[in-house]
């Protein structure tokens, strides 16, 4: 066997293997004390030689227990702690060291190549690590003979114990030797140990990543290491583990730092999320390596997080090279910046690095100093992501005159890029005026400068635009508007009809519901409601047939369209109803309301609940229609009373023609006459007073209140309201007086409901109504006032309110 203590010394109490010939150990190779071979022998007073650390560990337990200084082996006292170095027996020792480790490699390399036992493999490993241990020029030794490659071999042997053993004694190898290290990495070696990494047992991955290491120690192979697939990736892995021991963890941490001196290796780790490097050459690199960073981290696909980082830590630096940067560095930190914009929370983070005013600076210069419209298309996609973040921008300097984003010449200047570049700075300029106008607070601003440059005829000819992203954010940007400059857009659609059709055609796309849509809705929906020349183009464009269709299908649920179908399918409600604010123009437009059945499809969406303005707009509509029943429904010709009733009229009786409404006093319908009765609307109204929404509230009451409006049968219309437990509400709402536009339109139907005497009498008791119908006496407009007088007078003619009423005289 070869018998070897772990220090690097002969154990004489070993015994070697019959194969292992070496020289005998002789007697005074060894120390007295360690009986071991000597390494360094020296020789004291009392002319007994032994190793130096053993004997000054003897001196030193002599002086700190307070004996007597004696010689270990003659036990007589010394006077003298002084050492002579055995000069010439350490040199035969060593002469006989290395006599005897050449035949034991000898007989290691013969144990590698052979087809020995496990157990023989495994020795002559341990010996070869060891003697590299103990001296180095062993090493040269173990390279010459070749081992190194047979060692190497042996990581793909079949047996756990012999792989792990060859990456351990690769590490000895290897350690402070650099041609061993490349010899060791020399073919597929480094590969083998890579898999490791991934695939190993927890002992061959702690040698591996350890070997890995020793190899990193050599800068020239830093490329070759991480050139190897998926090697950086792994190594990245461990450093951050949470689960790996601590020895993998710190190996591959340190052999991360070694391959960094590699510019290769810096990009593959920022792949694999190990951003400092890269950052750090970023920031303290020379010219040319800070240009090559920011030029790679523009192309770097970073998660929020690490764009977040890179924000914070490279703000400053990717700033001032974009200000004072030759083109070919403003180019690369305008690419990273990019990157690095494109998410809310470190976009903001470059807004307070100051990136706004160059970026505004590179948009608008023109002349020998302008960007290239390839970098000039980077600044403003910079621009559109940083005003996507939701800042301020009605507070942020630009320059000396404190000029903000939002400032009239500012956003001239946009309109004026927009109006006069290609489609890709377009785009992300009107992306731009979409964030300005989707804030509430700088809107009005946009607004105003777009007024007052005339922009708005140019901004809709993007509508039509080929491509699909400057139509979706022009689309956006007008919808956003639309509620401000609804009769200026109004004015520029009729100037060019085929824009409006354009946006139809958006609206009528089958592929799901896209956000372009929604927006396309909700802009043809702010237009005014009473333009009948829109009304009429929508119409002829066969507009309303297929949003009709869209709004059916959605409320079956045959059209699913994820986050945008609310907005879209309120838009498309909005624009049905236009229809019914154009009843009075054009008997035509009342024979569409019929054909499309209005009546019926308004009721339906009364049900929308969760969609507060579905269900304002649809009780809007269905009063618009209400008020033109009493002149659609038929009226029956009297019957003709015959001679004996003219003669005797006592004998005569009003006759009740069967199918007549009671309201409207004819024949009805859904379809027809609009009317809510037949349409089984009045219910669904009703329910809709109990509404959080005061909005909805006073819709559905104007709708209801057009039972009981002038031409129509009051009274019946009163029973039509009790009948659907209606009345109750109708007194909540004018008792909780939740607006004043809700207190006017309850006074109303209050008043005509108490024209039942009935009902007034029952109602008298009520004090809540009294007190409600007072206040407004007292507190409403003028026609308020005068409502409420009559609802008192009718409920006066009873005692018990009588006093009440007096007081308020």
């Amino acid at each position: 066997m070869m018998a070897e203590a772990q220090d690097g010394h002969y154990d004489t109490s070993s015994q070697s293997i019959d194969s292992l010939r070496v020289e005998p150990i002789y007697e005074s190779f060894l120390c007295p004390l360690t009986k071991q071979v000597m390494r360094d022998p020296v020789t004291i007073e009392s002319g007994v030689t032994f190793e130096r650390d053993a004997i000054l560990k003897w001196f030193k337990e002599c002086d700190s227990k307070g004996r007597r200084l004696v010689c270990p082996v003659t036990r007589k006292e010394l006077s003298s702690t002084e050492l002579s170095p055995s000069i010439a027996l350490r040199n035969t020792i060593d002469e006989w060291m290395n006599r005897n480790e050449a035949a034991k490699l000898e007989v290691a390399r013969k144990s590698l190549t052979s087809e020995n036992t496990e157990g023989d493999v495994l020795q002559a490993l341990q010996y070869v690590a060891e003697i590299c241990q103990r001296n180095r020029s062993s090493k040269h030794v173990v390279r010459k003979d070749g081992l190194i490659s047979m060692i190497a071999d042996l990581m793909k042997n079949s047996s756990t114990k012999v792989r792990q053993k060859a990456l351990e004694t690769l590490c000895c190898v290897a350690k402070d030797d650099n041609d061993n290290k490349i010899e060791i990495a020399a073919g597929d070696n480094i590969r083998t140990i890579v898999k490791f990494l991934s695939h190993g047992q927890v002992q061959e991955k702690e040698q591996a990543v350890s070997l890995l290491y020793e190899l990193s120690e050599y800068k020239d192979l830093s490329e070759k290491i991480g050139s190897v697939p998926g090697a950086i990736l792994i190594l990245v892995g461990l450093s951050s583990s949470k689960v790996e021991n601590l020895l993998i963890v710190d190996r591959a941490e340190k052999t991360l730092e070694n391959l960094e001196n590699c510019e290769k290796n810096v990009r593959q780790m920022a792949e694999n999320g190990r951003l400092q490097p890269l950052l750090r050459l970023l920031l303290e690199g020379s010219l040319d390596t800070q240009l090559s960073m920011a030029s790679y981290l523009g192309e770097l696909v970073l998660s929020n997080d690490d764009k977040v980082f890179v924000a914070q830590t490279a703000n400053s630096t990717l700033v001032n090279i974009m200000k004072k940067g030759n083109k070919e560095a403003r180019e690369a930190a305008l690419k990273a910046l990019n990157q690095i914009s494109s998410y809310d929370t470190s976009a903001k983070i470059l807004i307070e690095a100051g990136i706004l005013p160059p970026l505004i600076t590179d948009l608008f210069t023109v002349g020998s100093n302008q960007l290239p419209m390839r970098l000039k298309e980077v600044a403003a996609t910079i621009l559109a992501n940083v005003v996507a973040s939701g800042a301020r921008f009605e507070s942020i300097p630009l320059d000396q005159n404190r000029q903000t984003l939002v400032s009239e010449d500012i956003v001239h200047n946009l309109l004026h890029l927009i109006s006069n570049t290609g489609p890709a700075i377009e785009c992300k300029l009107l992306q731009v005026l979409v964030g300005l106008t989707d804030s509430s607070t700088t809107v009005q601003s946009i607004v105003d400068a777009i007024k007052s440059s005339g922009a708005i005829v140019s901004l809709i000819q993007f509508v039509e635009a080929p491509q699909r992203e400057v139509r979706m954010a022009s689309i956006k940007l007008l919808n956003n508007i639309s509620p401000y400059m609804g009769q200026e857009l109004a004015d520029a659609f009729r100037g060019n009809f085929s824009q409006l059709s354009s946006l139809v055609r958006v609206i009528a796309e089958n592929n799901g519901i896209s956000e372009e849509q929604a927006a396309a809705a909700g802009l043809v929906a702010n237009l005014p409601l009473r333009d009948s020349v829109l009304t009429r183009r929508l119409l002829q464009d066969g507009a309303f047939a297929t949003i009709i269709s869209k709004v059916i299908r959605i409320r079956q649920g045959e059209i699913r369209g994820g986050r945008f179908v609310n907005p879209f399918l309120e838009g498309l409600v909005r624009i049905v109803s236009r229809i019914t604010f154009v009843l009075d123009d054009d008997p035509d437009i009342i024979a569409v309301a019929q054909d499309y059945n209005l009546t019926a499809l308004f009721t339906d969406l009364l049900q929308m609940n969760g969609l507060d303005n579905v269900q304002v707009v649809s009780a809007g509509a269905l009063e618009k229609l209400s008020q033109q029943s009493k002149h659609l429904t038929r009226i029956l010709p009297a019957p003709n009373p015959g001679l004996c009733f003219s003669i005797f009229p006592c004998l005569s009786q009003k006759s009740v023609a069967t199918g007549v409404c009671r309201v409207h006093h004819g024949i009805c319908s859904t379809r027809e006459s609009f009317c809510l009765l037949e349409g089984k609307a009045v219910e669904k109204l009703v329910a809709c007073l109990d509404h959080n929404n005061e909005k909805v509230v006073e819709a559905a009451l104007a709708a209801l209140s057009t039972l009981l409006d002038d031409g129509v049968d009051i009274d019946q219309g009163v029973m039509v309201l009790c009948d659907a437990e209606g009345i109750n509400p109708i007194l909540d709402v004018l008792c909780e007086n939740r607006s004043e536009a809700l207190r006017q339109r309850a006074v109303w139907a209050v008043e005509r409901i108490l024209r039942i005497d009935e009902i007034a009498y029952e109602i008298s008791g009520n004090q809540n109504v009294g007190t409600a119908l007072v206040e407004a006496f007292r507190h409403g407009d003028y026609r308020t006032r005068q409502v409420a007088e009559r609802a008192l007078k009718h409920v006066d003619k009873l005692p018990n309110f009588s006093g009440i009423f007096s007081k308020i005289q």
